[in-house]
């Protein structure tokens, strides 16, 4: 298995039920086909760099997960037909997925990256 990150614009309008049926599809889709989710975030209705179909906004979901490249195509292509989803995109980021290998060196969890505070920055 490979491990892969896919970002998808969901239509700003569609709603939260709309938008949890897309997610549904997504993760229904890789999971079909033996792969697993490591992560899903809803990132949430941000503004769109340029608009896209006449929308300048778009509700954005975040998925990482381990699956084979058939799963992949099919979970794209159910996406590429679906009205409800602006644009999309999936990066592959692993070529083998091991879930317990090592961190890179240097590399930060999203969810732990630490933050200065107030009263360190001012010292």
């Amino acid at each position: 298995m490979r491990r892969y990150e896919t970002i998808v614009i969901v239509r700003p309008g569609a709603g939260d039920t709309e938008f949890s049926a897309v997610s549904d599809k997504v993760t229904g889709t890789i999971e079909g086909f033996g792969g697993s989710i490591v992560r899903t975030d809803r990132w949430g209705l941000k503004k769109l760099a340029y608009p896209i179909n006449k929308e300048t906004q778009g509700d954005f979901l975040y998925v990482e997960y381990a699956g084979l490249p058939d799963g992949v195509k099919e979970m794209e292509r159910l996406i590429r037909i679906d009205d409800r989803v602006l644009k999309f995109m999936t990066v592959k980021t692993q070529e083998v997925f091991t879930p317990d290998a090592p961190k890179p060196e240097g590399y930060v969890e999203p969810e732990t990256s630490s933050v200065i505070e107030d009263d360190e920055a001012s010292e």
